[in-house]
């Protein structure tokens, strides 16, 4: 098993070319194409877009449809995970700001009947 390592990614610009959503919506989503040799990397980048949905709602739907292909990722959903870095490189005001010191608390209330 390989373990997941940030050495690729820092070696990625994602200021190449920018992008204003974070898919391509007009592509359709498949299970085919050319599979990746090494699936690990995919796995690991989705691992961590679907922590960061924790405060970035804006990607939320895009990362849990690719999430669907991390036992066969193809080359064109790594692709399209690349989009996502891009489009939240792009965008880094869209998230929610969590202060670890702040006073206020969150309460939240349902109706379950």
């Amino acid at each position: 098993m390989k373990i997941c390592t940030r050495s690729s990614a820092r070696n990625w610009d994602a200021s190449r070319c920018s992008v204003s959503t974070p898919m391509n919506f007009s592509t359709k989503v498949s299970s085919e194409g050319q599979p990746l040799e090494d699936p690990s990397a995919f796995r690991c980048l989705i691992g961590r877009l679907i922590y960061l949905t924790n405060t970035r709602s804006d990607i939320t739907y895009v990362v849990r449809r690719f999430s669907q292909y991390v036992a066969s990722p193809t080359q064109a959903h790594h692709q399209a995970a690349f989009r996502i870095l891009r489009y939240i490189k792009n965008t880094p005001g869209q998230g929610i700001f969590l202060n670890a010191t702040s006073p206020f608390t969150l309460k939240a209330y349902s109706d379950s009947g």
